[in-house]
């Protein structure tokens, strides 16, 4: 049985990125669908964080990087001041799930961003990327120009605040269960894990299994 497990996650959120590769290990060869979904902490027209500010030079002194270390996970604070809102860049993964390419897509935002210092709010970065994992450049941006998704972001958006009561991210749901904050490989085994069981028991409810 297929368990999905959805990502709420923001692009410029680091904890965002460093929860990637204990998903990924944790869901190495079983039978999971990873959906990634957008949140933004500080929607357009928000003031975002300056790297060169004591809030974001702390936290990375602090916590990003010492767990990054500890993960072996490259990572940079990027120099781009102030940081970029990432409606486009969500608006963008869209795009790449109309075409089976979230996951690639995904991945090198945010190593455009955290490992390579690239500014993702800007729609030439966004289409340099789209065309590296094998997406039309030119209809990805046609598509971010027009706006295609915004409106399925906002819709996204809705749903996260509203409905799911996401406040923070990363935010994580295997099956019925929940996630939230930056988790350990074995956490997210063990989501998996319960989830399956759910899974079973939902199925054998009225029959009899062992």
């Amino acid at each position: 049985m297929t368990i999905q497990v959805k990502v709420y996650t923001d692009f410029v959120c680091p904890y965002c990125f460093l929860a990637e590769a204990p998903l990924l290990a944790a869901t190495k060869d079983k039978d999971v669908t990873i959906e990634w979904m957008p949140f933004e902490l500080r929607p357009y027209p928000e003031e975002t964080l300056k790297p060169e500010e004591d809030y974001l030079q702390r936290a990375w002194q602090e916590s990003v990087r010492p767990l990054a270390q500890k993960m072996g996970v490259e990572i940079i604070l990027p120099d781009v001041s102030p940081q970029p809102h990432t409606h486009l860049a969500h608006e963008g993964l869209l795009y790449s799930k109309k075409h089976n390419k979230e996951k690639e897509y995904t991945h090198r935002v945010f190593a455009s961003f955290f490992q390579e210092g690239k500014d993702i709010g800007q729609i030439n970065v966004l289409r340099e990327i789209a065309e590296e994992i094998g997406l039309d450049g030119e209809s990805f941006e046609k598509a971010l120009v027009a706006r295609e998704f915004s409106e399925a972001r906002e819709e996204c958006l809705r749903q996260a605040f509203e409905e799911m009561q996401i406040t923070a991210v990363p935010t994580m749901f295997v099956g019925e269960r929940v996630l939230k904050g930056l988790h350990p490989q074995p956490n997210i085994e063990r989501a998996l894990r319960g989830a399956i069981r759910d899974e079973k028991m939902e199925f054998c409810e009225g029959d009899e299994c062992e």
